[in-house]
């Protein structure tokens, strides 16, 4: 069973590896900034991804909090993007 798990952990690593590489060159390419934004966010969903099939192999729960940490700087990331987008500026000022 072990085995079974070991090559299947391996495929799936492979299969994001090249969904990050087509996700790069949709960054740099991108025809427009949300394009390029949600590039950028689904590269981070395969890196939570990655790292739960790094656990995995490694069977270890050790690293469930590098998933949340990763997953909460991805939000607030995407939510700051989407204001940048949206309005231009990050910090509004009233001068």
């Amino acid at each position: 069973m072990n085995g079974i798990i070991e090559v299947v952990t391996i495929i799936c690593m492979v299969v994001i590896t090249i969904s990050i590489a087509l996700l790069v060159f949709r960054v740099v390419n991108g025809p427009t900034n949300p394009d390029r934004a949600v590039a950028l966010d689904l590269i981070g969903i395969n890196l939570m991804a990655m790292v739960g099939l790094v656990a995995i192999m490694l069977a270890t729960s050790k690293l469930n909090d590098v998933i949340l940490l990763i997953g909460i700087l991805l939000f607030i990331g995407t939510i700051a993007l989407a204001k940048y987008i949206e309005k231009g500026v990050i910090i509004e000022r009233n001068d």
